[in-house]
């Protein structure tokens, strides 16, 4: 069995995007108290699993009259989470959690016993059916679904067990080498070209425009909220640009390939760059090799990574020569050796392309 999410736009009335505020306020109001009884312990010398926190969340919970008409397993996978959390920081993987505030990223967990989902409508505890934008992709039993809030859109991520990846029948497909650059998105080993939107770059004055309004509003007014609200959905438009971009060049480089072959990017070495730093996280070249990682394996098209080392664009393609003075605004790669001349990203992807498959 292989589990597959799909994030769906909904469009829920008033009274259902009030509903689903309230939830993302009583699961931050779950996990810290939870938090809150897991410190007292701690003071006590008493180490508390997340399903002990919860059990005493139940018995706190009841104090509360509100918290009757709340969907209970929003509090139950907060608590949950709050036990990942602990774990990774007992492990040293992350710090001690921190108290959730209202500011925190609006999200709820439910699971698949209280969801339905017909066409373009999904059934939620409490709140009954709410319109989605799209159909479900996958057909599968369901695990669980996440409600979530971006910007001013509410989505569902709904994650279900689905039949083994479809190995789709790709044998006549070429090869394919890729380079990802900032200038351009992709480049193939066959010359074809993506572009990159970069749409922070695009609405970067926008963005500063907007903050110093932000800036001259009395924190926490009204007018303060309306800019902030503003100011992300901005944010909002730029990450659908970037990542329509990413998936339609994902998608068609995976519909014509056999094999892959893509270089080994350390994202957070590059970003120390401060010459370059803005202008990779525009482009997000992590995400883009991400999700064609991820498409690639649902058709089972193999992917392989270049050593982290390995030189792809001052080394010829054609004769193997390495150029070591090749500096980032020569953009056409010319060989001493054998005397050829190629676009730089050409060549590079050509070097990334696997020689062997399997």
């Amino acid at each position: 069995m292989t589990y597959r999410t799909h994030k769906i736009t909904l469009d829920p009335t008033s009274k259902q995007s009030r509903w689903f505020s309230q939830q993302c306020g009583y699961r931050r109001f779950a996990y810290n108290q939870a938090l809150a009884d897991f410190k007292s312990g701690l003071a006590g010398d008493n180490f508390q699993s997340w399903q002990t926190l919860n059990k005493n969340f139940n018995q706190t919970k009841k104090r509360y009259e509100w918290t009757r008409s709340q969907d209970q397993r929003a509090a139950l996978y907060a608590i949950k989470d709050l036990g990942q959390a602990i774990a990774s920081w007992v492990s040293k993987r992350a710090k001690f959690p921190k108290f959730k505030g209202r500011g925190h990223k609006q999200s709820w967990t439910t699971d698949e016993q209280a969801v339905r989902v017909e066409g373009k409508r999904i059934k939620l505890p409490k709140i009954g059916w709410v319109k989605m934008r799209q159909a479900l992709r996958f057909a599968g039993r369901f695990i669980k679904v996440t409600i979530s809030r971006t910007a001013h859109r509410w989505f569902a991520s709904i994650t279900v067990a689905t039949e083994d990846t479809e190995v789709v029948d790709n044998s006549t497909h070429p090869v394919i080498g890729i380079d990802v650059g900032i200038r351009t998105l992709a480049t193939l080993s066959d010359g074809t070209k993506y572009d990159n939107p970069r749409p922070l770059r695009r609405y970067e004055r926008k963005l500063k425009r907007e903050a110093r309004k932000l800036s001259r509003q009395v924190l926490r007014s009204n007018n303060w909220s309306k800019q902030k609200r503003k100011i992300a959905r901005l944010h909002y438009r730029i990450t659908c640009i970037r990542n329509d971009a990413h998936h339609k060049a994902t998608t068609a480089i995976v519909n014509r390939a056999s094999a892959i072959g893509i270089e080994t990017l350390k994202v957070t070495h590059l970003l120390k760059n401060k010459k370059l730093a803005k202008a990779l996280s525009d482009s997000a070249l992590g995400g883009f090799l991400s999700k064609l990682k991820t498409k690639a394996e649902a058709r089972g098209i193999p992917i392989t990574e270049a050593d982290q080392f390995f030189a792809s664009s001052k080394t010829c393609s054609r004769c193997g020569h390495k150029k070591d003075d090749l500096t980032l605004k020569e953009r056409t790669y010319h060989c001493g050796q054998c005397d050829v001349s190629i676009d730089r990203d050409v060549n590079a992807a050509i070097n990334l392309r696997p020689t062997t498959v399997g």
